[in-house]
Parts: C-alpha cells; sequence; structure tokens
C-alpha cells in the first residue's frame, strides 16, 4: 500500500542574478517537474544586480523538497525559501474593470473603501478598481463585485518577504 500524497499550496521565493535566461530556467525547471505554477512574478529588489521570482505551486512535501534543492542549484539562482511553515507576509495587485450605472457607483465605491481598494478610472459604463492584500482578501473582494459584471481582471499572484529580520 503507497503513502497518501498530500498536495497544498506553497510559496515560493528564489533571489536569483539579474540575467537574461534565469527566469526562463525556474519556469523550465518547475514544469519539467511537473508542478502547476499557479502564480509567477518576478521583479528587482533594492540591488539592481539581483531579481525576486515569487512562484505559488500546489505539491505533496516531498517533491517540492527535492524541487526546492534542485532551484537552489540552477545556476545565476543565490536563494530559495519556501513560505509554506514560514512567517511571511504576501500580497497581491488585482486591477478589475467593472460594469457600473449612475444607480451602481456609489455601492462599487463602497464595496472598494471596505477592502482599502482605490477607483483608479471612472468611464460612462464602467470603473476600474485596484486592490492590494492577500489572496483570501482578493478572492473576497472579487466574489462580492462578481455580480456587477467583471469586464476584465489583470492580477500580479503572489509576492512575498519573510517577516522579521
Amino acid at each position: 500500500m503507497s503513502a497518501i500524497k498530500i498536495m497544498t499550496k506553497h510559496t515560493l521565493s528564489a533571489l536569483v542574478e539579474n540575467r537574461f535566461g534565469v527566469l526562463a530556467r525556474v519556469a523550465g525547471m518547475l514544469s519539467g517537474r511537473g508542478f502547476n505554477i499557479e502564480t509567477l512574478n518576478v521583479g528587482p529588489t533594492h540591488d539592481p544586480d539581483l531579481s525576486r521570482i515569487t512562484a505559488t505551486v500546489i505539491a505533496d512535501e516531498a517533491a517540492l523538497d527535492r524541487c526546492v534543492r534542485a532551484l537552489g542549484k540552477l545556476v545565476n539562482v543565490i536563494t530559495v525559501q519556501d513560505f509554506t511553515d514560514e512567517e511571511h507576509v504576501a500580497r497581491e495587485l488585482v486591477i478589475v474593470k467593472v460594469k457600473s450605472t449612475k444607480g451602481t457607483r456609489s455601492e462599487l465605491i463602497e464595496i472598494a473603501g471596505l477592502f482599502r481598494a482605490k477607483i483608479i478610472d471612472v468611464a460612462p459604463g464602467s470603473v476600474i478598481i485596484e486592490f492590494t492584500g492577500n489572496e483570501p482578501k482578493a478572492a473576497a473582494f472579487l466574489k462580492l463585485i462578481e455580480p456587477y459584471g467583471i469586464l476584465e481582471v489583470a492580477r500580479t499572484g503572489q509576492v512575498a518577504l519573510p517577516r522579521g529580520q
């Protein structure tokens, strides 16, 4: 009888050299090992020679451990962290265009206020709202505005850093 593999969501953060092809190698290694990449984000850090890649993947513990070790061995990868069991702060940016009329615009503004979101564009038939927060709050925000009619959504995926020193 084989052991049951429990698949859980993991947030991985890799500090990498800011070089051509590094993102492709990291994404290729993850997908090549059968991981479905739910979100993938890359951006510069305070050091222009470094970038941070944040990926959200679903995997069992054993496969993820092998993956983290393999990522750490890639050329141009400085460090890799799995934030799953580590205290960290994670945020996502969501920009959503929602249908609006004169009658629903004030309701959408109120919902945005409840989530500390910002109205960043107003047009005769729509508003664009910017939301920043963690994944559960992003899901709750989108669920509340869905009945108004979501026209378009752009999401960054998570970015994360460890808490403390």
